[in-house]
């Protein structure tokens, strides 16, 4: 199993349709917990990974988490979105992250990209927070 950031900016991500903030991501995991992402490239995520959520604005954090469903497949039905990733929120997790957010600094994230792996010795504070 492998853990992935997943950057979400707000004012530029859209997801159900609203923009991508952790609201929309607490509702959703609450709701509608599968979702389907768009990945730029195709990464080498595999079924039960987890995508820790991390919100560009306002607040630089990760608030949510997801645990892929399946690996990541071409987007037959849109040429502009190369690959799709099914996941499913975590719903008690997301809800733990989202009181208590798990910031930029304690990440350790330098230049920020669409994914990344979790860097070791970031985990252990994202499970804790999360309560995983």
């Amino acid at each position: 199993m492998a853990d992935w950031i997943y950057i979400l900016d707000p004012r530029r991500d859209t997801l159900d349709g609203e923009p991508s903030g952790k609201e929309t991501m607490l509702r959703l995991a609450q709701e509608e917990p599968e979702l389907e992402l768009w990945l730029s490239r195709r990464n080498r995520m595999e079924p039960g990974d987890r995508l820790w959520f991390f919100f560009a604005r306002p607040e630089s954090a990760v608030a949510a988490v997801a645990e892929a469903d399946d690996r990541p497949r071409p987007d037959d039905e849109d040429p502009d979105i190369p690959y799709i990733i099914p996941v499913t929120l975590v719903t008690e997790a997301t809800k733990a992250l989202y009181r208590d957010p798990v910031s930029r600094e304690e990440l350790g994230l330098g230049q920020v990209r669409s994914v990344q792996k979790v860097k070791p010795e970031a985990l252990p504070v994202l499970l804790a927070r999360a309560g995983l």
